[in-house]
């Protein structure tokens, strides 16, 4: 296969597979058509090149049918970033420090003193923003055990919040 008779595969064919991108590409990932239009190519230009076209049916259609898949599987990859990238970014706002009024931290350290000791400690310095690690070192306790004290102690002040209130 020459890059002549490439380039007029390509030319008689940019309609259609422009059209199976645009019907199989999800609308919120319109930026990537050139990218799967590229790879829609790149398939076909290698297994022409490499004899793998077997004339089952018109290039056209074969070329279709490549680009519907592209496109389903840039709507699969597309997705899972966008996932990925939802999940940082509620990992990020979870890690953000709360910020009290004084009203607020005057509350919490009445509740924080009705706290068993081994909670009270943890949650203390959770809310001065201490990673869980330094929190480990500190205590002389283990990473899970930060975990399951800290998930223990919102659930002791959040029953102690609603007596108080």
């Amino acid at each position: 296969m020459t890059d002549t008779e490439f380039a007029a595969i390509v030319g008689r064919t940019k309609r259609i597979v422009l059209s199976a991108v645009r019907k199989h590409l999800a609308a919120r990932f319109s930026y990537a058509i050139d990218d799967v239009v590229q790879e829609t190519y790149l398939r076909g230009y290698r297994h022409l090149a490499g004899g793998l076209f077997r004339n089952e049916s018109s290039v056209e259609s074969w070329l279709y049918t490549i680009a519907r898949n592209e496109s389903l599987r840039m709507n699969k990859k597309l997705a899972r970033e966008e996932e990925k990238a939802e999940k940082a970014a509620a990992r990020q706002r979870e890690a953000e420090p709360v910020r009290f009024t004084p009203e607020d931290a005057a509350l919490l350290d009445g509740l924080l003193a009705r706290l068993p000791e081994k909670y009270r400690d943890v949650m203390a310095l959770k809310s001065q923003g201490m990673p869980e690690e330094e929190i480990a070192l500190r205590l002389g306790i283990s990473k899970g055990t930060v975990k399951s004290r800290f998930s223990r102690g919102k659930e002791m002040l959040q029953r102690l919040s609603g007596e108080a209130v």
